[in-house]
This record gives structure tokens, C-alpha cells and sequence, in this order.
């Protein structure tokens, strides 16, 4: 009996371990289908360059010579003929040139003995005759042929030999005739007394020796010499023999799907993807949060997402939300392992999004400080700045920028957005003082501070925010993604001082569609007119907050913004497409460390 211990991990069963092999060997749908039609392929050429193929059968029963077939202690003949022998017999030289000779083509003797098949049914004195050609006719002809030429060579064999004894039993009898004629003589010269006796004697012993070569003679010409019968005749064939077509194609479509299941295989041997859910958690040592589903094709993929993606992501904010290590610091470090950020970045937000849903006070980071762009895809909030929001400071190196734009999440809610801004140092900027107040937030109570960072094995901008942001996710392709490369991501995680909370899945498809929209979206974000805020569409005011017109001390504070009361302050925040930009960028918009202070 097996003990279980509790809480001890359970291996996956086998029949989970087969399922999800047999899943990863159809991810070469490729290499199967190319299997299958060269299968396919080869029997239909076998079946059409080999052309009809006519076998014509006949069947003798071999026997035994026998001085008396009819004597019931005539022997064995299963022990007499050897069916081995037989069958080699059959299949020799000899017989076939017999034939080619009866046929009158001489010449035809290798042809013969290729068409040639000789069997012998198990426990049988039967010897069965297939002879293939291209025509009917001509094979029941071959057939036939070479069955007789095969009974007339034996009878032959049979008869030589029995000439040759014959032929010594006479070699004998010649001397023993002259000796009985000589002693004849002797004895009419002789009288009466032992000379004749002893020659009489000796008269009886050549003529007992004559009488046994007469009878043997006498035997050996009355052998019956019958090599065999034939029981069935070869006629013509109504039919081609042999496999038709619809079987040698789905015998070549069955190899074909071996070969395919084996290039298949030898594939999955040697990819170093990682091919499943499995080889990431193996990989990453930690579980994966979720898997996002395939968006149709004709769906366009937003960087909020809706319905089934949406609701995976609420799933994951959930698994995340009552997790220790999360629920201890709330800080979340979304990264990818390689490549482009666009699935990463399309986390970020709707994790952030999600949190919001909960009741979290959410503040998102971009922490991309080499391709700064999300500001550009999110719509700027209208109305009230949420009360918790507190400005971040300008950092001297650029980045922090200053700038904390509310984002319109639909019907999430609202959260601030930190974005990212091009600087000249980014790994300076990134552990500066003000970057680590910022980072800060997420300690006080309520506060969740989710960080988009480039790819771990692009820049080493996700390394240096690893100590300082604890929690990482990974977003990843699986059929893209190296299983060498998600473990050099958990070294680098784990050696920065950070923790793998898990990965979050998609598929190649979506990504490759997210692509096109998000270049569509910068090249007409470069002309377009970005979309403004509600009181800026009103004419009440330049879009820019009152306080950054003042400099910093001269007493300006966030009541002069709008006028209004203390818990409610009605700000006028620059648009996400403004929100973007650094020092020195274009339209000269910088950032004002002249914001209104947390309340």
C-alpha cells in the first residue's frame, strides 16, 4: 500500500504525459502532412509505373517412382521425395530452358525464371506454379509450360536412371552367358564321375546368377515411372494480381503518416522552444498564470482587451492579488524574455486595469526608457485625478519626467500612468532616487505599482528594477520563445534579487497581428491631432496645468487650477500624447516639477 504524504507534489500521470506529447508532435503539422502525401505519393507511382501485373497458377502433386504403387507396403512417400529439393528443382535452369525450348523462344530462359514463383503448401506433396506477366495469356501460358517442362524433367531424370542400372545388370550379363555356354560344352565332353559333378555344380551357380540380373532387368523396365499429376491447370487470369490502386494508397497514406510522426518526433527532439505549458513552468520554476486565448482573424486586438482576453487577464490579477509574495510588496515587473514588448506592454495595461476593478489604487510605469511609446495608445481621463495620485519628482537624468497622466480604463476605472521618456543613461535613471520613490508607492496600504521594463535578454534595464520591483511576470511565447532562455531569465530574476511569480502564455498569431495596429497607430499618431481633454475641447482652458506657468516656490498650489474644493481637485492633465515627451523632445514639452502635491 502507498502512502501519500500530504501536501508532497504529485507527478503528472502518464496518460497526461502521453496526451501532451502526442499535442506537441501535432504542433509539425507540417512535417506529417508532408509524410502523408509523399506516401501517397509513392503508391500511387508504384501502383502506375509498375502497370498491371497477371499471375497465372497450376499445381502438381509430385510422386515417388515405385515398382508397385499398388502395394500396401509400398513405403512413405512423403519420406521418398524431399519437397525442398523439389521446389529448387523446379526452379532450376533446366527446367526453365525445357520450357523456353516447348515455348520456341530459347532466349526467354531469364525471363522465365524471373516470373517464376514456386511454393510448396505446408504438409502437402503439392507444388504450386505463379508465373507474372503483363498479359494473361502469355502468364497462363508460361505457367503451364513451365509445369510440364518440370514433370518432363523428372520423368527423365527417373528414366536415366534407371537405364544406367539397367545398362550394368546387362554389363554383367554378357561374361555370366559366355561362362554357361563354355560349361555347357564342357560338360557334353565328360562322363560319368566327380569332374562332372563339380562342373554341373558350378553350371547351376552361373544360371542362378543369370536368372537374378534377368530379374532385376525385369523389374527396373517395369518401374512406373510417373514423376506426377497435374491437379490444377493455369488458365488467364480475369484480373490484375497484386495490390490495386485504393490499397497501395492507403498503404502509402499509413507509411506516410509514420514518416511524418517520426520527422515529427526527431523535430520535437531537437527544438529548443519551449514546445508546452510544461517546459515553461520547468524552465521558469514557476506556474503559468494564464494562457491568452487566439483572437479571430478578423477581430482587431485591442490594447485594452474585451471579452475572453479580458476576462483572462481578471483571472490572473485575481491568482496574482492572493498570492503571499505579491500580496507582501504589490509591485510587478512585466517583462518579456526576448523580442518586442507589445504583448508585454498589453499586460501591463490590463493587469493595471484589473487591479483597478478591485479597488486598488494602481499606478503604471513605463519603465521602457529606449522606445517610449504606450502614452501614445491610451486615452487620457477626463475629470477628476484620482485623490491618491501624488506627482512623481524629476529625476536628473530625465527620466522621471515629471508627468502622471490618468488613463481612461472604460469601465475599470481610472489609474495614472508614469510614461517612459528617451534619456541618454537609462540604467542611471532607473536606480536614481527619485525612480525608487516612485517605485516606492506600492507601499503604502491599498497602492498596487505594476512596471513595464524591456526584454530581460535584451537590455539590462529589467535586471537593475528587479531588487526594487520583487515580483517579476513573464510574458511569452511558447512556440517561440528558447527553454534556454526562459532559465537564463529566472538566473538574472533570482541574481537581481527579484522572484519569478509566474508566466503569462500567447500565441505567435496574436502577437503577429499586434504588430501591424501599433505601427498603424505611430505613424498616425505623427500628424494626427492627438485627442485632448474635455475642458481643453471646451475652450476653458490650454490643456496644461496652471501651476507649471508659475516656478516652483512662487506660491501657485493645485487650487488655482481649477477652483476647486480640497477633496476633489479638477485638474487639466496633459494628453497621452503629450505625456510622452522628454527634455528636448519634439514640441518642446517638458516636464513641470511644479505639480500638485498628494493630498
Amino acid at each position: 500500500m502507498t502512502v501519500v504524504q500530504p501536501g508532497a507534489q504529485q507527478g503528472p500521470d502518464e496518460p497526461d504525459l502521453l496526451r501532451d506529447q502526442f499535442r506537441q508532435l501535432l504542433r509539425y503539422r507540417v512535417l506529417i502532412v508532408a509524410g502523408v502525401v509523399l506516401g501517397l505519393l509513392g503508391g500511387a507511382w508504384t501502383a502506375l509505373a509498375g502497370g498491371a501485373a497477371y499471375t497465372a497458377t497450376s499445381e502438381v502433386t509430385v510422386r515417388s517412382a515405385t515398382f508397385d504403387p499398388f502395394s500396401p507396403g509400398g513405403g512413405n512417400p512423403e519420406k521418398e521425395v524431399s519437397m525442398g529439393s523439389e521446389r529448387q528443382t523446379a526452379l532450376s535452369n533446366a527446367v526453365a530452358a525445357r520450357a523456353a525450348k516447348e515455348l520456341g523462344d530459347p532466349g526467354r530462359v531469364e525471363r522465365l525464371q524471373d516470373g517464376l514463383q514456386v511454393t510448396n503448401p505446408p504438409n502437402t506433396l503439392v507444388l504450386r506454379f505463379s508465373y507474372t506477366d503483363g498479359s494473361p495469356r502469355t502468364a497462363a501460358t508460361a505457367a503451364n509450360a513451365l509445369t510440364q517442362a518440370y514433370l518432363d524433367n523428372r520423368r527423365d531424370q527417373t528414366q536415366s536412371v534407371i537405364d544406367n542400372m539397367i545398362k550394368g545388370y546387362e554389363e554383367q550379363l554378357e561374361p555370366l552367358k559366355k561362362q554357361r555356354d563354355k560349361l555347357a560344352e564342357q560338360i557334353d565332353g565328360l562322363g560319368e564321375g566327380r569332374a562332372l559333378d563339380t562342373t554341373l555344380s558350378v553350371q547351376s551357380g552361373v544360371i542362378g546368377r543369370i536368372s537374378e540380373l534377368n530379374s532385376s532387368i525385369t523389374k527396373l523396365k517395369a518401374v512406373d515411372t510417373t514423376p506426377g499429376f497435374v491437379v490444377r491447370t493455369a488458365t488467364p487470369p480475369a484480373a490484375a494480381s497484386g495490390p490495386g490502386l485504393p490499397l497501395l494508397l492507403g498503404l502509402g497514406g499509413a507509411v506516410g503518416i509514420g514518416l511524418g510522426l517520426v520527422a515529427a518526433w526527431v523535430r520535437l527532439v531537437f527544438d529548443p522552444t519551449a514546445r508546452s505549458q510544461s517546459d515553461v513552468v520547468r524552465a521558469l520554476r514557476a506556474p503559468v498564470l494564464g494562457t491568452l486565448p487566439r483572437p479571430r482573424r478578423k477581430q482587431p486586438r485591442r490594447l485594452l482587451a474585451q471579452g475572453r482576453v479580458a476576462e483572462e487577464y481578471r483571472s490572473i490579477a485575481f491568482r496574482l492579488a492572493y498570492d503571499q509574495g505579491f500580496a507582501e510588496r504589490r509591485r510587478l515587473l512585466v517583462v518579456a524574455p526576448r523580442g518586442p514588448i507589445d504583448t508585454a506592454a498589453e499586460a501591463s495595461v490590463n493587469l493595471t486595469a484589473c487591479f483597478v476593478e478591485m479597488g486598488r489604487d494602481v499606478l503604471l510605469v513605463e519603465a521602457d526608457l529606449r522606445t517610449p511609446g504606450l502614452a501614445h495608445k491610451l486615452r487620457s481621463a477626463e475629470g477628476v485625478r484620482p485623490g491618491w495620485a501624488r506627482t512623481p519628482a524629476r529625476g536628473d537624468n530625465g527620466w522621471p519626467t515629471g508627468l502622471q497622466i490618468p488613463i481612461d480604463a472604460g469601465e475599470s476605472g481610472a489609474f495614472d500612468l508614469v510614461p517612459g521618456s528617451k534619456v541618454r543613461n537609462v540604467a542611471r535613471a532607473l536606480t536614481s532616487g527619485p525612480a525608487t520613490r516612485l517605485f516606492a508607492e506600492a507601499e503604502s496600504p491599498g497602492t498596487v505599482v505594476v512596471v513595464l521594463a524591456p526584454a530581460v535578454l535584451s537590455y539590462a534595464d529589467a535586471i537593475a528594477l528587479a531588487d526594487r520591483v520583487d515580483g517579476v511576470l513573464v510574458v511569452c511565447d511558447p512556440r517561440e520563445v528558447r527553454r534556454d532562455d526562459l532559465a537564463r531569465v529566472r538566473e538574472l530574476v533570482s541574481g537581481g534579487g527579484g522572484t519569478v511569480l509566474g508566466a503569462l502564455l500567447h500565441s505567435e498569431d496574436s502577437a503577429r497581428r499586434r504588430r501591424v495596429p501599433d505601427l498603424r497607430l505611430r505613424r498616425r499618431g505623427r500628424g494626427a491631432e492627438r485627442p485632448r481633454p474635455a475642458a481643453d475641447a471646451a475652450g476653458t482652458g490650454t490643456g496644461r496645468d496652471t501651476a507649471a506657468e508659475h516656478a516652483p516656490g512662487s506660491g501657485a498650489g493645485p487650487g488655482t487650477a481649477t477652483g476647486g474644493g480640497a477633496d476633489q481637485q479638477r485638474v487639466s492633465w496633459p494628453t497621452a500624447g503629450e505625456s510622452a515627451g522628454g527634455p528636448g523632445e519634439e514640441g518642446g514639452r517638458t516636464g513641470d516639477p511644479a505639480r500638485p502635491a498628494r493630498r
